[in-house]
């Protein structure tokens, strides 16, 4: 009898051995699609993201909304490394679908409206995180596809050595004679959000950007819209005369070109004649190879910890409950500033009017400029 179970063993053995050398990579690789986290504590997944021990990121660079801090911190709490390779929300999306099973990257950092796109495209693997009650509805998926971690409210950030008097609405900027650089309209969240932005500014909203579009098609026929990149080695270059960031990239590439330069000297304010508040999600690969490491990740960034760790790199955290320290609100722009700003009311007409933002760019916009 014991011959014949152990003739069994070694049957059943063999054949689950010769089944998975029969079975691919890929099919290894899908297990990753089938991890319930939501079902998980908080416990298992920090003990499973220790033994990953690594995590990838893509559009999570240190230089943005203080990333690098928040990066050192889960590298001293869990013992889990951290690579990023920076992009933008469409290539971030588009990378997690093209590489599928064969994934390299576990967690990107998307604007609000590509949030609903890469849930739609099955790039999504849920989280909830254990603040999930605290984060407004409008801000994240029921099941956890994606959830804003900070907001931001675009904004104009002056090179005052180049613009002596800095544009502090839309329609100052229609006055002027220097060019103004907005970034890549059809690929970043930023850029489409200035849209809506000087839109709002302009008697449109979320369904109606044509104010928008005219607004930089008036730039572009005045040979004043910059095609060049919105980025802070451009800004320490003075390539840039006036540039429509996120305030939180804003004050941020302010205090880094100050620091290393006294003779520098930058303006940022928010529109008075109307912005936008809008934010930014994480979303955790659904082939992602380090699926524990990344849940573990949005946890933090949620965390009272995370979320100050957000402020310090001038990005408003989305929990209202958490307090900041007086030092770090101090890095904040007025409250004031920000009376004609608003959030994004109807997400639905965004996310579609988004979708399409970047083809009516190219023929409303791109076609006038000189």
């Amino acid at each position: 009898m014991g011959k014949l179970k152990k003739g069994l063993v070694v049957s059943l053995v063999a054949t689950t051995l010769l089944a998975g050398c029969g079975a691919s990579a890929d099919d290894k690789k899908e297990t990753s699609q089938s991890i319930d986290l939501n079902s998980l504590s908080l416990s298992d997944i920090e003990k499973k993201a220790k033994a990953e021990g690594k995590v990838e990121s893509v559009g999570m660079p240190d230089t943005w909304a203080n990333w690098g801090e928040t990066w050192g911190n889960i590298d001293k709490k869990y013992g889990v490394k951290h690579a990023d390779t920076d992009m933008s929300s469409a290539e971030e999306i588009a990378l997690f679908e093209s590489e599928k099973k064969k994934a390299t990257k576990d967690i990107g950092d998307v604007g609000q409206s590509f949030g609903p796109i890469a849930e739609s495209k099955g790039v999504t693997l849920p989280y909830k995180t254990s603040y999930w009650d605290e984060v407004p509805d409008w801000a994240k998926d029921d099941n956890g596809d994606w959830v804003i971690g900070y907001t931001g409210t675009i904004s104009f950030m002056t090179n005052t050595a180049k613009v002596k008097d800095a544009p502090k609405s839309f329609a100052d900027i229609l006055k002027g004679d220097y060019k103004v650089t907005i970034g890549d309209v059809n690929a970043g969240s930023q850029s489409q959000n200035a849209v809506l932005a000087a839109a709002i500014a302009n008697g449109g909203d979320e369904s109606n950007l044509e104010p928008g579009l005219a607004f930089f098609a008036k730039l572009a026929e005045q040979g004043r819209l910059d095609m060049g990149e919105a980025s802070l080695a451009r800004l320490e270059a003075g390539e840039i005369a006036v540039g429509i960031f996120w305030d939180f990239n804003a004050l941020n590439y302010k205090n880094a070109i100050e620091k290393g330069n006294a003779k520098t000297d930058f303006a940022v304010s928010i529109p008075t004649d109307g912005s936008v508040q809008s934010g930014y999600a994480t979303i955790i690969n659904a082939y992602a190879p380090h699926p524990y490491a990344a849940a573990l990740t949005r946890e933090y960034i949620l965390s009272d910890e995370g979320q100050i760790n957000l402020a310090r790199g001038f990005a408003r955290p989305i929990r209202n409950k958490v307090k900041l320290p007086a030092d770090v609100k101090a890095k904040l722009l007025d409250d004031a500033e920000y009376k004609k700003a608003r959030p994004i009311k109807d997400t639905k007409a965004w996310d579609a009017a988004a979708t399409t933002l970047g083809k009516q760019w190219q023929e409303e916009v791109l076609t006038k400029a000189k």
